[in-house]
């Protein structure tokens, strides 16, 4: 996925074209070549940001991180909300953590959402199941029953989830950035009431002890820090009321982002943010949700509960 496309023209047709010669040398293995295609298409059209980000993503491919970081740089500064990325780009550069614009996840999923399913589908996807049977698992560790009055589904997507577990629930409330993401989930029939919008405001705006579940399936892996989610999960959620999710994980400490743009979190970061959110946790396992490469990325699913 790449939101640059949705940006298609650049207005110069002599700079689309050598556009579309870099990436095809791109696609061949051979990011020299296209980043000085792309140097000179960026000195035609200063203007166009994905032009800079594509030289960016040729320069890092051919070794040039310097050059790669002024190219990031260059898209940013003419896509200040960073439909692009370009700032998730300079994070990895540095080594470090940045947190992804709206801008950019709403393009990213507004482009994806009409192949989305197909797209999981390749990817082996497993997350509705997952989730469903981690909530299992802790309803029966818990003595209580599988079923709920009312749930929230967090980044929603195409509602593969809800549509999973939806003979458990009284109602559902669906929120996801993208609009186009709500229309495909508003054709499964399942949810009672949809938002277009940002997930944590999407629960800031949710009265205190509202639901008895909160589920999230593939979503904190854009969110870089958990801690705000967490709480308002909590505050959202009624006494005795189940927080559900995955998220990808590694070896390491803290939070990493990983090359596909993705957010990875320790456990123990994990137990962590459950704690200092007053969450107690019911149910955490080693689970993947997705291939790349036809190998399951490293992911855990967790349940947690508000103190009764």
């Amino acid at each position: 996925m790449n939101a640059g496309r949705l940006i298609l023209s650049s207005g110069d047709p002599t700079v689309d074209r050598r556009i579309d010669w870099a990436r095809a040398l791109m696609e061949e293995g051979n990011p020299a070549d296209a980043a000085e295609l792309l140097a000179e298409a960026t000195a035609r059209a200063g203007h166009y940001a994905p032009g800079w980000f594509l030289l960016g993503e040729a320069r890092e491919a051919a070794g040039d991180a310097a050059g790669a970081r002024a190219a990031f740089e260059g898209a940013l500064a003419q896509d200040a909300g960073d439909t692009l990325g370009a700032a998730l780009r300079l994070a990895r550069l540095d080594g470090a953590v940045a947190e992804m614009s709206e801008a950019y996840v709403r393009a990213l999923f507004d482009q994806y959402a009409d192949r989305f399913d197909t797209a999981l589908a390749r990817l082996s996807y497993r997350g509705p199941e997952v989730i469903d049977a981690a909530l299992e698992a802790a309803c029966a560790g818990l003595g209580r029953p599988y079923a709920f009055a009312r749930g929230l589904d967090l980044g929603c997507g195409t509602g593969l989830v809800a549509l999973r577990i939806e003979a458990r629930l009284g109602a559902i409330e669906g929120v996801d950035l993208s609009p186009n993401m709500i229309d495909r989930a508003a054709r499964r029939g399942v949810y009672e009431r949809l938002t277009a919008g940002e997930m944590l405001a999407f629960l800031k705006a949710r009265p205190a002890c509202d639901v008895d579940l909160i589920f999230a399936g593939d979503a904190f892996c854009y969110l870089a820090e958990l801690g705000p989610i967490l709480m308002e999960s909590r505050r959202v959620l009624e006494p005795g009321g189940l927080l559900a999710f995955t998220t990808e994980t590694h070896e390491g400490e803290s939070v990493l982002l990983r090359d596909t743009l993705r957010y990875a979190h320790a456990v123990d970061h994990v137990h962590a943010g459950l704690a200092a959110a007053g969450l107690g946790l019911v149910h955490l396992a080693d689970e993947w949700v997705r291939k790349e490469h036809q190998t399951p990325v490293p992911g855990i699913v967790v349940v947690a509960q508000r103190a009764e």
